[in-house]
């Protein structure tokens, strides 16, 4: 049976922006964008990140909005309708259904870090890092990581919390929400920007930031910031197809993209601009890792008279970051099983719900070591300790850059033409560049992070 077009609509452009800024801002902004940005030479890596949000994440973003608009369907019908309408196979809407398993793989996992998050602002407003040292900081995240009891328990909130917002519907559940989440977080983020620049040493996070060193930065971290750019934004995850067959005709997919990237490359910075101060300030190592967040931001916050409100401050700042993209990434199986199904909302966001948690228990136990999560094994050119690290590297490394690099030849060789100028409504001399870089410049770099995650280059 097929799928009619989807008659569900944003109320307006601007309610698009906010759900795909929601879907951009969140875990990769506020806590992966800061350590790796201190791994791979500062502000030589932001240099090159912005030039791949330009150069490649723009033009797929404005590629994948566009067959969900054209296709007006589920991300894998969407693709399917617009194939069809160009003459093409159907086997094409695999760029539509390799982005929904991405982004199943990746919420499985996603819930739990965002449960670590939620426990951390009541770790903190309870006054759990105050008068920690080092030893005591680490061994609260290590407590934390070795119980799967715990993990579950927040992982399950932040699943049910979501879902149960997705259940309301397009206006009455996401957009709505978005509407207050969204302004919330910007205030929390230039909260904690403030506090960081009173307590900390926001001169050496500038030059940190503003002063590129290349003799840090590698080919490899090349290539990582073209894989964060796709993480980040949540480009071939299906959401941002979903999003597209919202999208009223008449609101213009460039611009909503351009300001989507803006307003994602804007927090990345302004996370920046909130930790770095304190981690120059404090004397920590900014290439310290994922830990950076979870174990030395802490210890450095709760040394100082207010610790227990900045740290809550903090916290919450990057539980709301990683729920806002939540809430929109899991709009879109709640639509696909509510539409091919015939199911209720409600029945439908159970489903899809308890499928990720189900899932997510892969990452909880590998978390806390259980041994039938071992894996020990080298999967495509990296070493996959448990199933978390194998879902992670499947769904982040190897999925969205194959779903990028499908997107960029779909959206440049096989629609017609005439149906990419209709939809993206550009002038000509800026079709052309569109066309150009979805046609060359995004494939040629996708395909230089796979050859690389082979182990060619």
């Amino acid at each position: 049976m097929d799928i009619t077009a989807t008659p569900q609509r944003w109320s307006h452009g601007y309610a698009f922006f906010l759900a795909a800024t929601a879907s951009a801002v969140g875990l990769g902004n506020v806590w992966k964008f800061p350590y790796i940005l201190g791994q791979n030479g500062g502000g030589a890596f932001l240099l090159i990140y912005v030039g791949c949000i330009v150069l490649i994440g723009i033009p797929i973003m404005m590629a994948e909005v566009m067959i969900g608009r054209r296709g007006r369907r589920s991300p894998g019908y969407a693709a399917r309708a617009v194939a069809r309408e160009s003459g093409a196979h159907d086997l094409w809407q695999l760029v539509g259904w390799l982005g929904l398993f991405a982004a199943f793989l990746i919420m499985s996992f996603y819930v739990v870090i965002t449960g670590w998050a939620f426990s951390y602002v009541h770790k903190a407003a309870t006054g759990a890092f105050v008068g920690a040292d080092g030893e005591q900081v680490a061994r609260l995240f290590a407590a934390l990581t070795a119980s799967p009891v715990e993990m579950l328990a927040w992982s399950t909130l932040a699943v049910t919390l979501a879902f149960a917002i997705v259940a309301m519907g397009l206006r009455q559940g996401l957009e709505r929400w978005l509407h207050v989440l969204m302004p919330v977080l910007l205030v929390l983020l230039l909260t904690a920007v403030a506090s960081a620049w009173w307590i900390g040493a926001p001169r050496q996070a500038l030059e940190f930031l503003l002063h590129p060193d290349f003799s840090a930065l590698s080919p490899h971290g090349v290539l990582v910031a073209v894989g964060h750019a796709f993480f980040t934004m949540t480009l071939a995850a299906g959401v941002l197809m979903m999003f597209g067959a919202y999208l009223p005709q008449e609101t213009s997919i460039a611009r909503t993209a351009i300001g989507v990237a803006l307003a994602d490359t804007a927090v990345a910075l302004i996370a920046g601009l909130a930790i770095f101060p304190v981690v120059f300030g404090f004397g920590l190592d900014p290439a310290e890792g994922p830990g950076l967040m979870f174990q030395t931001v802490p210890l450095a916050l709760a040394a100082i008279p207010a610790g227990v409100v900045l740290t809550t401050l903090f916290f919450a700042t990057l539980s709301l970051a990683a729920f806002s993209t939540m809430i929109t990434n899991v709009r879109a199986f709640v639509h696909l099983f509510h539409e091919r199904l015939h199911a209720s909302r409600v029945l439908a966001a159970l489903m899809c719900g308890g499928a990720v948690w189900v899932l997510s228990l892969a990452s909880v136990f590998s978390f806390s070591g259980a041994d039938w999560t071992r894996l020990d094994i080298t999967l495509l050119g990296r070493d996959v300790p448990t199933l978390y690290h194998a879902i992670e590297h499947i769904a982040i490394n190897l999925l969205l850059p194959v779903g990028g690099l499908l997107i960029a030849v779909f959206a440049g060789w096989v629609m017609k033409d005439p149906m990419t100028r209709e939809e993206l409504a550009l002038t000509p001399a800026a079709f052309m560049l569109w066309r150009f870089l979805v046609r060359y410049v995004a494939p040629i770099a996708l395909g230089a992070l796979l050859l690389n995650l082979a182990g060619v280059i």
